[in-house]
């Protein structure tokens, strides 16, 4: 690989003597990793059901693993039914500093396509608020996508433009992620492709797009409130030339320690002539460590902390009986009063969360099914929201029997009457008890009702 020149002179400015063993790095081999979704089970809890061989901990995330290319684990059942998410090492790091607290309301300022946000979600553990917001339209359907695997119903996924939030989320927010976009030289590593375009298109473009995005996020949040910045690049000028910038011009806000661990580097202030104490935030090298180039900064705003009002309490609504009848098999805890109707969808929406006119968003809330005809169609996403022993039928198949790869390729399966708590009508399909969406049965037969857009690939 041919690295440009005026890259590897910024990197003799950044490394010094170490730039050789950097430029060595480029012969390591690239590092794949999961996260474990911790709102369906613990670290504790997987490692006994672990299907791969090779798996060994990511030193600075708790829940993270790296694997190898022979553990195939999307072609896992377990990778369908939400358990954990494939994401490069070195990127879990941003949502594990950010120290999110059950019941807060967090935002996830550049979402798609959701590794960041399913992490963040996992830690609110069903509580609070998420919003996860992607300007652009077409990456916030992944984002939903992901979301809804990892079973979060507690979510607003919007596609708005920062300066846009502003008007529906002052001083809202106890959390922020900002995962900028970047130059990427952090990945040039591993994708080689990225290197014309920093060619054509290179910090300085995108530093300025970032200063707009930091000084848009500090309207977000409420005093007391922390956000983190990060970046997948080298640059002094897109990482602490950026933070620089943000403090100046924010002076009712302050950097905050990001725990250490072996191989995090401290920031450089003196690359960009700073005042203030950027060795508090962190660089990540591959020479370092068994990942991939990062940058990572932890503000916090001057300020009391206000807690969160509770939402206007309603009273509950007359659901419509068909709903109420699938609902009398469900036990899952929900406030019924949050419970919407939209035309033919039912929707359960987080707490707190109010009517938005004008602003573009996916989804709001968990979206539960649709009433057609009479009948009440549960949705995937109200499956993969669900823990078996919250529905009262269950068919439980394991990862090894066939049929649950033909489960999630569609077909219809032969399910056996001990199987089952209910000789008909429709079950929460699971695999080693771990949901993995809905099925109808009819003498025997499981009709599928696994979501199309989802199947296995033949």
């Amino acid at each position: 690989m041919e690295l440009p020149k005026a890259f590897i002179e910024n990197m003799k400015c950044i490394l010094g003597p170490e730039l050789p063993e950097y430029l060595e790095s480029y012969k390591k081999p690239r590092f794949t990793g999961l996260r474990i979704n911790t709102s369906k089970l613990s670290v504790q809890e997987f490692e006994q059901i672990n299907p791969f061989k090779s798996l060994r901990k990511v030193p600075w995330v708790s829940n993270g693993y790296y694997y190898t290319e022979e553990d195939a684990p999307t072609h896992h059942p377990y990778y369908y039914a939400g358990l954990y998410y494939i994401q490069e090492p070195s990127a879990m790091t941003p949502a594990a500093m950010l120290p999110v607290e059950e019941g807060e309301r967090v935002l996830d300022l550049c979402a798609a396509p959701g590794g960041k946000a399913t992490e963040l979600a996992a830690k609110l553990n069903h509580t609070g608020l998420l919003v996860a917001n992607d300007a652009s339209a077409s990456r916030t359907k992944a984002l939903l996508k992901n979301l809804e695997v990892f079973g979060m119903p507690n979510i607003l996924v919007a596609s708005e433009m920062g300066d846009r939030l502003d008007s529906y989320f002052h001083a809202y927010f106890d959390k922020i992620l900002i995962d900028a976009p970047c130059s990427g030289e952090g990945m040039f590593r591993k994708q080689p492709h990225m290197i014309p375009a920093w060619e054509k298109q290179g910090p300085e473009v995108f530093s300025r797009m970032q200063r707009e995005i930091l000084n848009q996020a500090a309207e977000l949040l409420k005093p007391g409130g922390m956000m983190l910045y990060s970046t997948c690049t080298f640059s002094e000028l897109e990482n602490e030339g950026s933070i620089d910038y943000f403090l100046k011009n924010h002076p009712d806000f302050h950097l905050t320690d990001i725990p250490a661990c072996d191989g995090f580097c401290p920031g450089q202030p003196a690359l960009v002539g700073s005042s203030f104490p950027l060795e508090k935030c962190v660089r990540l090298f591959p020479h370092k460590i068994d990942g991939e180039g990062h940058f990572l900064a932890l503000l916090q705003r001057n300020g009391r902390k206000i807690p969160n009002a509770s939402g206007e309490r309603r009273r509950n609504p007359k659901l419509p009986p068909e709903l109420e009848e699938f609902l009398q098999d469900v036990t899952m805890h929900m406030d019924r009063s949050l419970i919407q109707i939209k035309d033919t969808k039912v929707f359960l929406m987080p707490e707190g969360v109010g009517r938005y006119p004008g602003l573009r968003f996916l989804r709001s809330g968990l979206y539960m099914g649709e009433i057609l005809k009479k009948r009440f169609e549960p949705s995937q996403a109200f499956a993969m929201t669900l823990k078996k022993e919250e529905y009262a039928s269950v068919i439980n198949l394991s990862a090894g029997d066939r049929r649950t790869i033909r489960y999630l390729k569609g077909e219809t399966i032969e399910v056996e009457e001990k199987e089952s708590a209910r000789p008909a009508g429709w079950q929460l399909v699971c695999v080693d008890g771990y949901p993995l969406g809905w099925g109808k049965l009819v003498q025997g037969a499981l009709r599928n009702k696994y979501f199309s857009g989802w199947r296995m690939n033949a």
